[in-house]
């Protein structure tokens, strides 16, 4: 029989294996770390279940690595960790659980190694290897998870629809493995999801935010999101993605399925970045166009500013949602109400201003912006792709030149409020803020130079057409 304790590299588990048969306990290693032996994937978790007292094990653990090492305890939970070589290592013991239909707080009581496995969310997650005892290195697998992990398969241990009504994240979980490992979520447990999905109201946004993320993080996402569609998910924590879907015809014209597309664009960016914020700027691009959809006899469907307003959409997606509304926020708001501005720039008569001014908005993030405006080419027609590929490509050149020649990224003007204000002895005021986005604009469109001297003159001239005196001169 193969001796599984050589597929564990860390020698943390060697040491908890002696510390578990000093205290006459069986500690096993569990979760990620065996599914991933199967997956040739490397893995950082280190969850060590033991039939007995978990915050006993980990501070006997710690004990035989250093006596400064320090433990975390949860006694309400019966939990432990601690932290060796920048690797956490987790400790509970064998427990079973159950739950009330309000809430997804177990009430737990000790239990056998089975009764661990049962709570366990997949079978391809409720897989052990003993770590001391007389099964030493075997593998315990109760549920067939290893076939399960060979013909790509999730499934729950037990009955689905109490495993997702006791904890309804796991519904997340399990469309989250399927879009991370490019598994096939069974039959009866998909059925169960749509079943019980709407027990996912008990889930608190930040648990939803963080599964979803992982999801946005998959090779593929769009395997992810499709699920969390189909299945109802998604609509009852971003109602506004699922609002994009379907096609509507009149007069024989049809604009596309706005959802696909996103789905398409999304896998684009995931493809060539890791940046969870541009991959939620894909996501959120045209969050706006089921808001701005019409239909004009003349030219058709259109969807006129559908970046301005998706851009103020933005902030109130990431509030409810609990995901961070600070710059990355920012960041994606900018990137969402920019996503139409490069494809503007094509043309052989582009002004140097024009190409200026979005060098200045979009700042350090030009360079994303222009993969998701890449991204978003998602056209059959492959010479249609061919020439859009090719202007984007004219553009960044453009980006190359103005900005060897003017600087302007992330460029500020040499005149700010302070200096207006003094000069005209104003306070804070709607005067002041036109003042200022004058002389921005006349920099920007090359009216004047790019000088402290020529934009105070400028300014002097703005603020004398709004019946303003200079007081203190320069």
């Amino acid at each position: 029989m193969k001796d599984y304790l050589k597929e564990l590299k860390n020698p943390i588990y060697q040491t908890v294996g002696e510390a578990a048969e000093e205290m006459g306990v069986v500690a096993y290693a569990v979760g990620g770390v065996v599914r991933d032996i199967f997956l040739n994937r490397n893995s950082n978790d280190i969850d060590i279940v033991v039939v007995g007292s978990g915050i006993e094990l980990a501070q006997a653990t710690a004990a035989k690595i250093s006596p400064h090492l320090s433990v975390n305890v949860y006694r309400n939970f019966g939990t432990a960790q601690f932290t060796h070589n920048g690797t956490m290592v987790e400790f509970v013991g064998a427990r079973k659980e159950s739950y009330s239909h309000d809430s997804r707080k177990p009430i737990v009581e000790d239990g056998t190694l089975q009764d661990d496995q049962n709570r366990r969310d997949f079978t391809i997650n409720a897989l052990a290897i003993a770590l001391n005892g007389p099964d030493k290195g075997c593998i315990i697998d109760s549920f067939h998870g290893i076939d399960d992990i060979h013909n790509k398969l999730i499934r729950t241990p037990l009955d689905p629809d109490i495993t997702f009504s006791d904890d309804p994240l796991r519904m997340l979980r399990a469309i989250r493995f399927a879009s991370q490992l490019n598994f096939t979520i069974v039959p009866e447990t998909y059925d169960a999801i749509v079943r019980n999905a709407p027990r996912l109201e008990i889930i608190s946004q930040e648990r939803i935010a963080e599964e979803m993320n992982k999801i946005l993080l998959s090779h593929k996402p769009s395997i992810g999101l499709s699920l969390l569609e189909k299945t109802g998910l998604l609509s009852l924590f971003l109602p506004e993605l699922v609002a994009l879907k379907g096609v509507e015809t009149i007069n024989g014209l049809k604009h596309k399925d706005n959802f696909l597309h996103t789905l398409e664009v999304v896998d684009k960016i995931a493809l060539v970045s890791n940046n969870l914020y541009l991959i939620w700027a894909a996501l959120l691009h045209d969050i706006a166009k089921p808001k701005t959809k019409r239909f004009d006899e003349k030219i058709g469907w259109t969807f006129h500013g559908h970046e301005v307003v998706g851009a103020r959409m933005v902030p109130n997606i990431f509030k409810r949602l609990k995901l961070p509304c600070n710059e990355k926020m920012k960041y994606v708001q900018k990137l969402v109400g920019l996503h139409l501005r490069p494809q503007a720039l094509v043309d052989d008569t582009i002004t140097d201003s024009a190409v200026r001014r979005l060098l200045f908005e979009a700042g350090d993030d030009v360079d994303d912006l222009m993969l998701l405006c890449e991204a978003d080419i998602t056209s059959k027609n492959m010479n249609k792709v061919k020439q859009y590929l090719q202007n984007f490509a004219i553009v960044r050149q453009k980006f190359v030149e103005i900005e060897e020649k003017d600087k302007i990224r992330n460029w500020r003007p040499p005149i700010d409020g302070e200096i207006i204000m003094k000069t005209f002895q104003l306070k804070p005021s709607r005067e002041v803020g036109t003042i200022k986005d004058a002389v921005c604009n006349a920099i920007l469109d090359g009216l004047i130079e790019n000088t402290y001297e020529a934009a105070y003159a400028y300014m002097v001239e703005v603020g004398k057409g709004l019946g303003l005196e200079v007081r203190i001169e320069n």
